[in-house]
């Protein structure tokens, strides 16, 4: 197989969260360790830091590579979703694994897979540290895909935990309170392993400390560290969080292990975070005059922050392009849109995709009105088009949306 050929069969053949929902969703690690012991346990040679949370835990992955790929270290990272191509994934210094990787590895394997019914999650966690092993990397950062406890990537004994916060989001596969959320997402606190709390509630806290005890692990919370925020290049104010989660990281490192990371390495690792690993979608600026901005943001937690930065912005109308996935629960988040925008609504074209027409109808009862698009392509160049130069437009409400304007 090619590498078209190749992803093509990773992404349907076999179970894809991305795209299916919770049918790819599997409650236990037996695959993820069979898998690691096939390939001779790649992921007990690396170095890693291991990141859950409900949001930000992408950000915080891509700025602590930066810092370390400043510092001279070979980064290995590990992150999901991709938003155009599968290699985006995985990545090291920046640079996506080769789709030759890709292509051999799962023809070396494809028979195991088949034979063990391997998710799509389970087999790309595994040619991730299968690549980053091959490739002798220094550290590797690695994202929780959801939760953190049953994550296929919750098989490595990392340098540090991090959590970076705590939401209601996944709730059908994960719990529908913070406690039962955060017990889920604590699940990634190994024994003797220092973890590192983004932000957190009282209830979260306390699940936190009590696992942290149990596991005779030292923790931190960022909140808690008074230190300079650096500039960065992520411009959304809920990078101000996702920073100070990054510095207490770092510190706790230093002061455990063997990294070397100066002032300037953290000062330019945030400046450089886009041009040395390639991230996007987060508060992403498309165009001036009018202003267009792309976000991720696709849950109630990550939606407020962002919607309460837009009205902070100075325009004269505003223009929402909207789409979102079957999963998610319109009667939470639609109220937090405002309603005196005009709204471009639209499906991402996957199989995930909530129809557009129900999207509308949801939105309309809530008093958001706008029109129906049958393509993102279609919503988003009618936005620009009815748009003035004083004007606002941003689109989002999921990553699949902004991915396919990107």
């Amino acid at each position: 197989m090619n590498y078209k050929e190749t992803t093509v069969w990773l992404f349907n053949q076999l179970p894809m969260y991305q795209l299916q929902g919770g049918s790819a969703y599997k409650k236990d690690l037996t695959n993820s360790i069979l898998l690691a012991n096939h390939l001779n346990n790649p992921e007990k040679k690396l170095k890693c830091i291991h990141v859950a949370g409900t949001n930000g835990k992408g950000s915080t992955c891509h700025l602590l590579a930066s810092v370390f790929q400043e510092a001279g270290y070979k980064v290995g990272l590990y992150t999901s979703p991709h938003l155009k191509d599968f290699r985006e994934r995985i990545k090291i210094n920046g640079e996506e694994i080769s789709a030759e990787f890709v292509i051999d590895f799962v023809a070396k394997n494809k028979i195991f897979f088949e034979e063990n019914e391997l998710s799509f999650f389970e087999m790309t966690v595994g040619l991730a540290f299968k690549y980053f092993l091959t490739e002798k990397t220094d550290i590797n950062i690695i994202e929780v895909g959801m939760g953190g406890r049953l994550d296929s990537t919750n098989i490595i004994t990392p340098v540090v935990s991090v959590i970076t916060n705590i939401g209601l989001d996944h709730t059908q596969f994960l719990g529908n309170t913070l406690s039962l959320i955060s017990t889920e997402k604590a699940g990634i606190i190994k024994k003797n392993i220092p973890v590192v709390i983004g932000e957190f509630t009282n209830e979260t806290r306390l699940v936190f400390e009590q696992k942290a005890k149990e596991m005779s692990s030292k923790i931190y919370f960022a909140s808690d560290l008074i230190k300079e925020i650096y500039p960065s290049a992520l411009q959304g104010d809920y990078q101000i969080q996702n920073k100070k989660t990054v510095l207490q990281t770092i510190k706790v490192l230093q002061n455990s292990y063997e990294f070397s990371v100066s002032e300037e390495n953290i000062k330019y690792g945030f400046l450089n975070v886009i041009k040395n690993t390639g991230l996007h979608g987060r508060w992403q600026k498309l165009s001036q005059n009018p202003q267009i901005i792309a976000d991720t943001a696709h849950n109630f937690d990550g939606l407020k922050i962002v919607l309460n930065q837009i009205q902070k912005e100075v325009f004269k109308e505003l223009h929402i392009v909207l789409g979102v996935v079957n999963d998610k629960d319109l009667h939470e988040i639609l109220p937090l849109f405002p309603r005196n925008a005009k709204y471009y609504f639209c499906k991402p074209s996957i199989p995930r995709g909530l129809e557009v027409k129900i999207l509308e109808s949801t939105a309309n009862e809530f008093g958001l009105f706008g029109d129906s698009f049958d393509s993102v392509s279609k919503a988003y160049h009618e936005a620009v088009k009815n748009a003035k130069k004083e004007d606002f437009i941003y689109v989002g409400g999921s990553t699949f949306v902004v991915a396919e304007i990107l």
